[in-house]
């Protein structure tokens, strides 16, 4: 089977996000909060969006919390400037070939789009879910995309670099190439949970996927 489609994460698999995350995060939540609260903390209450993360840390100060973490993850995007190596061309790659691409990730509507704004890649995907503040919502969001293009599990590829993303996959009965070419990723927690691939690098990736897209 090859694959008429390409569903990719976002934090940890087109850009190296994570860092920026947590630090706009302690810069937002801290003050409100009025005490420090440490990286594993914030890491603590992924799954849903950032509105839901922050509903989990400062549940009565919820609104000013989103504002100020979106103020200050566009102030401090400067810090991830750019994707990782390599993305840009493989976006390039895989549009030229006519193949469907699209996204599935946990961060909320807005970050999503500031993100994809300052990589300069909000015209490739043709489709994009978002995160929920009520919990993880991968695998209705990869249902979604599924549905509107009018695709079934198995003519897709899911590009992800989360143990979790492994796990709403196999739920959803699509394959996943496990990412694991971010500072972030441990390729050791993927391992265990038997991804369909496990790639280091977006160049090893990119080969691979040269026989495997359907054009």
């Amino acid at each position: 089977m090859k694959f008429k489609a390409i569903i990719f994460d976002l934090d940890g698999t087109i850009a190296d996000t994570l860092p920026l995350c947590i630090a706009a995060f302690k810069q937002s939540v801290e003050p409100l909060l009025k005490k420090e609260i440490s990286e594993a903390e914030v890491i603590a209450t992924f799954g849903p969006s950032e509105e839901g993360t922050i509903r989990k840390l400062i549940p009565e100060h919820e609104q000013a919390g989103v504002q100020a973490y979106l103020q200050h993850y566009e102030a401090l995007h400067h810090t991830c400037p750019v994707p990782f190596d390599g993305i840009k061309d493989l976006l390039e790659y895989l549009e030229s070939t006519g193949v469907l691409l699209a996204m599935v990730t946990g961060k909320g509507i807005h970050s999503t789009h500031l993100s994809l704004k300052q990589f300069g890649l909000e015209r490739y995907f043709e489709v994009l879910e978002t995160g929920s503040p009520e919990g993880p919502n991968k695998v209705n969001g990869i249902r979604n995309v599924l549905k509107r293009l009018e695709l079934n599990a198995a003519e897709c590829l899911y590009v992800g670099d989360a143990p979790s993303d492994i796990t709403y996959c196999k739920q959803v009965g699509i394959p996943i190439a496990a990412a694991a070419w971010a500072s972030t990723t441990d390729a050791e927690q993927l391992k265990p949970l038997n991804p369909d691939w496990l790639f280091y690098t977006v160049s090893e990736f990119k080969a691979w996927l040269a026989g495997k897209i359907s054009y």
